[in-house]
C-alpha cells in the first residue's frame, strides 16, 4: 500500500475502526438529469441505503411508487416486496447493458444494479482501497479550488463491480478525498467528476454528506452544467 493510501484512509478514520463495522444504512435524496434520462425520474429520488462492508451487497428502498426493495450483488440483483416476494430478477446483470448509451431507459433491476455497486463503491471508499486485488499509484498532483491535491490512479480487479476498471481519486491537503474520477462503462463510457462535499464524523468515520457529478472535458476540467447526479446523504447508521 503507498504511503498516500495509508494517509487517506487514516484521515477518514482508519482501517482498524472502520472494520468494526458490518453494515452502514443511510437517507439519500438524489437528483440530476440521469434520473430522467434513464426513464426513472422518482423512483429513487427519496430512498434508503443499506450498504454491507464486508462484500459487495446493497439494498435501496422503497421503489417509489411502491414499497419494493432492491437486493445487489455482482452476480444478480433481485426486486422483492416489501415482505420478500421476488417481483424480478436479473442475473449477470452487466452484460444486460451491452450497447447502452447515456439516454437508454433502465429496468428496475438495472436502475438497482447502478445504485448498488454506486453506493458501494462510495460508501466504502478509500477504505476500499485496501480491498484484495486493488491495486494504485500516486500520480501528479492537480490542482483545483486554491488547493493542490494529491492524486491515486487506482485499477479495480474484475471481482468488484464499479464504474470502470481504472479510477482517480484526488486527496486534499487534509487528507480528504475532494474528487473522484471515472468513466461509465454502463452507459457508453461516458466521463465524470464526482465532488465529495460537507463531511461528517459518524462513530470516527468521516463521510461526505453531498455528493455532485459533472462531465469532464479533455482538459480534465468539469463542466458546470448539467449536473448528471446530486446525492444528499443523512441519517447515517454504521452497525
Amino acid at each position: 500500500m503507498t504511503d498516500l493510501q495509508q494517509q487517506v484512509i487514516e484521515a477518514h478514520g482508519g482501517l482498524e475502526r472502520f472494520r468494526r463495522f458490518s453494515f452502514l444504512t443511510a437517507r439519500l435524496h438524489q437528483f440530476g438529469i440521469l434520473w430522467d434520462l434513464k426513464g426513472k425520474s422518482d423512483t429513487l429520488t427519496h430512498a434508503h441505503v443499506r450498504v454491507n462492508l464486508r462484500k459487495e451487497e446493497v439494498s435501496h428502498w422503497p421503489f417509489y411508487p411502491t414499497q419494493n426493495r432492491s437486493r445487489f450483488t455482482p452476480d444478480e440483483v433481485t426486486i422483492e416486496t416489501r415482505e420478500g416476494e421476488l417481483v424480478e430478477k436479473l442475473s449477470r446483470p452487466r452484460a444486460s447493458f451491452d450497447g447502452f448509451a447515456m439516454e437508454t431507459h433502465w429496468s428496475d433491476p438495472q436502475l438497482a444494479y447502478f445504485a448498488g455497486y454506486t453506493m458501494w463503491t462510495y460508501l466504502t471508499s478509500p477504505f476500499i482501497l485496501a480491498q484484495p486485488g486493488v491495486v494504485a499509484e500516486e500520480i501528479a498532483p492537480w490542482s483545483e479550488q486554491g488547493e493542490t491535491w494529491r492524486r491515486l490512479r487506482t485499477t479495480f480487479p474484475a471481482t468488484i463491480a464499479t464504474h470502470s476498471r481504472e479510477q482517480t481519486f484526488y486527496i486534499g491537503p487534509d487528507g480528504l478525498i475532494r474528487r473522484h474520477d471515472y468513466e461509465v462503462e454502463i452507459q457508453g463510457n461516458n466521463t465524470a467528476a464526482r465532488y465529495l462535499l460537507e463531511p461528517v464524523t459518524v462513530e470516527g468515520i468521516t463521510l461526505p454528506s453531498k455528493f455532485r457529478v459533472y462531465p469532464r472535458d479533455p482538459d480534465n476540467r468539469p463542466t458546470a452544467e448539467p449536473l448528471i447526479v446530486g446525492v444528499d446523504l443523512s441519517d447515517y447508521r454504521f452497525e
